[in-house]
Formats: structure tokens, C-alpha cells, sequence
């Protein structure tokens, strides 16, 4: 049996003076699989105050920075707030976009009718963040909105700026847009003789589109894309981007997220225009939390999961409120938005929001018939992983290989030896069972081109038990 060429990068074949001569090669080192860290992208709204320019991306590593890139109380900067309160150790990076042009702003008012005939307080719910102003016996109308707008411009984290006249407070919301239109508004007094309501004034209209941003990060290599906008156009721009970047060629697998805070039904109508096995949408009705927060919440607990494969069953959305009891997901509810292409929401322990089983919006194949092949989100993040095991191995052992017909078994080697590390990280299973279905060979029209067939059973997320009980007396 003839021994194997021993091939050489730096050491020529036609040295003539003697000596030792010794190259280190590297490309046998790495026998392990690659790491899986989830880089996370956010795409919301900035304002004019912010010192990052609309459209560029920037790393962010807390909530000040945020702060000072995007504007105190802006989209971008509570996307950046809720997402590290759920996963502080979050690898985040954010490209942030002005208003739309000729677009509106989402305003609401707040007529005050008094005096106070006792003392108390009045509290201004906005999303999960709250004013509180005191009132004292015989404070007028116009003395409490004008201390409540007062309060309101002390605390810039509010998505809303704040004006008085005439014993109303006008709450406009900061970013223009149809945004402004979900941010949750309630208002309680526990003074007497005082009463008031939030009423809603001009409608936002008009949000940017995330086409040209998505653009700029085409080759930025993001696992996760965070959407703040929840419109079918946007959706389908991120949809079309996530399949350019995943496919064959670009091979940079990423997922979409955003959140829904409305009912079933406009949930599930939405993720049925949107039918991607590469975008999850979260389902949490009536939340006290914006519905910009909550998808970035959602997302870094998503980022937080770095074996591809693992359920994200259970996990809570540290940061996010408990919805309304009224408005919680019964069982049916939970099984609709499931079927639907839409991950509900439950209140666990603790009040905690967590994840009931997170599937992505696709349903039906080109065809329109029910498909059930990308249903969970773990298996496109899985598949992604093992093509990126598999690529990454070949990269580094064939960099400046010749194609001769020893190539195909040594190629068909490492795919293996991926595939049996991937098993024993219980990532795909069955390999022996599937060995055979390991094909490498030479392209028919290609002569400098090798193909593969890799077969790939992924493990699945074990989601549900079913046992019997039988009695015995």
C-alpha cells in the first residue's frame, strides 16, 4: 500500500543545500466544533439628540451608551433597556433610524378636572415606567397637570414629552410613527375631587422602512435581527434579507424577531403574510410594556441560548411585566397561535413572562400545504449550526487542497468526524444509521469541484409527555 504524499507550504521541493528544514501546519489543530456566541442586532428609532448617526451600527454595551447613541427615551434606547435587563450578557449591536419623513406623531391628553377636596396622589403609567405627582387638599386642576408635566420632563427615559394649557397635559410621543400609537398610557388618582382621563389625540402615522439599514449590514454576520416595527411590509423586507444572507451562497444563517401585543387574531393573520422559517414572533396581549421592549426582550433571551438545538421552553423575559390577567392566553389560545406560526406567551412563577414554545411563522410550503418541517425555532438554528461545523472544518482542513481521488474519502472523513462531535453534543443524532447516506464526489461538469450529501437528524425538543394512568383497585 502506497504511503500518502507529505505536502509542504513553505518548504520547496528543490532545495539543494543540505540541512533540516521544518514548516508548522496547522490546519490539523482544531478537532473541536466552533463556538456558537449569538451576535444580536436591534434596529429602531434614534433621536436627534443621539450622537450615532442614522444608519451607522454601533456595538452598545450598556444602557447609557444607548442613551447617549440614540436619544434618552427613544426607541432605540428602551430596545436597548429591555434586551440587556433580559440578557445582560448580551453580544449587541444596534443600527438606529431617523422618523420617517412626513411622518406623524402619536399624541394623547389628559383633561384634569378638580380641586382636590383631600390629599393623594396621581400616577401616570407609560408602558412599564410610572409618574408619580402628590396633591394636596384644594390644589386646582391646572396646579396638578402643571406639576405632572413637571415630573414628566425630570425623567427623559419617558418615550412621551409633555406640555400643559388649560388644565390638560398633551403627551407627545417622542418618535414619530405608528410605534407611538402602542405605547400603553393609564392613569390613576387616589385624591377626591379630582378626576381625569388619557384620551387619544392625533394618530402616528408613517414609520420608517428598514430595507436600506438592512442593506448596510448585509455582510455584518448577525445571528439575531431584533425588529422594533411589526408592520407586514417591514417584516417582509427582514424576511427577504434573512434569506439572502442565510442562503447557499452568503451562508451567514440568521433568525428575525419581533413581538405582537395585540390580539390572537391580528397576530396570527400577520405571521401568515409573513410564512418564514427564519422569523419568530411573540405573542403578549395587552402588555404593560411597549411592544418594541418586549421584542427585544424576547430576542436576548433567544441570543441567551447558545446550544442551537435546546428548547427555549419556560425561559422568562426578565424585565418584561405580567399582562393584565383578563388578558392572558388560555390553553386553546396558547394551541391556536402554536398551529398559527405565532410563539404565546404564559405567566409563570413568580409573575414571570416566559416563552411557552418558540416556533417561527412558517405554516404552509410553496405549495400552501401545512408543513411542519420548520415549525420549531431550534431547527433552523440548528441547521445553521451544523452547516457553519461543517464549513468551518473543510475551511480549515483543505484551504489549498488538490482534488485528486484520495480528496473524497478525506473530505468524507471530516464530515463524519463533524457529525459524530455534533452527536455527542446531542445536536443531530443517528449518524451510524445515516452513515451511508454520507455521499462525496466529483462534480460531472466541474472538474475542480467536489459535492457533498449530508444527511442531518437533528435532535428535537422534547415538548411534550403523554402518559396513562391506569387505576387498579
Amino acid at each position: 500500500m502506497a504511503s500518502p504524499n507529505i505536502s509542504f507550504d513553505s518548504i520547496s521541493s528543490s532545495i539543494r543545500k543540505p540541512g533540516k528544514y521544518f514548516e508548522f501546519n496547522t490546519k490539523l489543530a482544531v478537532r473541536t466544533l466552533p463556538g456558537n456566541l449569538q451576535k444580536t442586532l436591534i434596529l429602531g428609532q434614534r433621536l436627534a439628540s443621539g450622537s450615532i448617526a442614522a444608519g451607522a451600527i454601533v456595538d452598545v454595551f450598556s444602557s447609557a451608551d444607548a442613551a447617549t447613541y440614540f436619544g434618552r427615551g427613544s426607541i432605540a434606547h428602551l430596545m436597548v433597556l429591555a434586551a440587556l435587563q433580559a440578557n445582560p450578557y448580551l453580544s449587541l449591536q444596534v443600527v438606529a433610524l431617523d422618523d420617517a419623513a412626513g411622518s406623524v406623531a402619536a399624541t394623547k391628553t389628559i383633561p384634569f378636572v378638580g380641586p382636590a377636596s383631600s390629599t393623594g396622589i396621581a400616577q401616570l403609567n407609560v408602558g412599564d415606567q410610572s409618574v408619580v405627582i402628590a396633591i394636596s387638599s384644594g390644589d386646582t386642576a391646572n396646579n396638578i397637570a402643571s406639576a405632572l408635566q413637571a415630573q414628566i420632563a425630570k425623567q427623559p427615559d419617558l418615550p412621551y414629552t409633555a406640555t400643559v394649557s388649560t388644565n390638560t397635559v398633551t403627551l407627545t410621543a417622542k418618535n414619530k410613527g405608528t410605534l407611538g400609537n402602542q405605547i400603553p398610557v393609564s392613569l390613576s388618582i387616589t385624591a377626591s375631587g379630582v378626576t381625569a382621563s388619557v384620551t387619544a389625540g392625533t394618530p402616528g402615522a408613517t414609520d420608517p422602512t428598514i430595507t436600506t439599514a438592512l442593506a448596510a449590514v448585509f455582510s455584518a454576520g448577525h445571528n439575531i435581527i431584533i425588529s422594533a416595527w411589526n408592520d407586514a411590509t417591514n417584516l417582509t423586507a427582514l424576511r427577504t434579507h434573512l434569506d439572502n444572507v442565510s442562503g447557499p451562497l452568503e451562508q451567514r444563517g440568521a433568525v428575525g424577531v419581533f413581538a405582537h401585543v395585540g390580539t390572537l387574531a391580528a397576530s396570527t393573520t400577520l405571521a401568515s403574510s409573513v410564512n418564514s422559517g427564519r422569523i419568530t414572533g411573540f405573542l403578549l396581549p395587552t402588555a404593560y410594556d411597549n411592544v418594541f421592549e418586549v421584542a427585544a426582550a424576547y430576542g436576548a433571551v433567544i441570543a441567551s441560548e447558545e446550544d442551537p438545538a435546546r428548547p427555549l421552553n419556560t425561559l422568562p423575559l426578565t424585565g418584561i411585566l405580567p399582562n393584565p390577567l383578563a388578558n392572558r392566553l388560555m390553553r386553546t389560545e396558547q394551541e391556536n397561535a402554536l398551529n398559527n406560526g405565532i410563539t404565546p406567551s404564559e405567566v409563570g412563577p413568580g409573575d414571570k413572562v416566559q416563552i411557552v414554545r418558540a416556533v417561527t411563522t412558517y405554516t404552509l410550503d410553496p405549495q400552501g400545504i401545512p408543513d411542519i418541517s420548520l415549525l420549531d425555532l431550534t431547527t433552523i438554528r440548528t441547521l445553521d449550526y451544523v452547516r457553519k461545523a461543517v464549513r468551518e472544518r473543510i475551511s480549515l482542513r483543505f484551504p489549498r487542497e488538490k482534488l485528486s481521488e484520495r480528496t473524497q474519502d478525506k473530505a468524507r472523513s471530516e464530515i463524519l468526524d463533524v457529525l459524530y462531535k455534533l452527536e455527542e453534543l446531542e445536536i443531530v443524532e443517528n449518524v451510524d444509521a445515516n452513515k451511508a447516506g454520507v455521499i462525496v464526489e466529483r462534480d460531472s461538469q466541474d472538474p475542480n469541484r467536489l459535492n457533498a450529501r449530508i444527511p442531518a437528524d437533528v435532535v428535537n425538543g422534547l415538548h411534550i409527555f403523554a402518559g396513562r394512568i391506569d387505576l387498579l383497585l
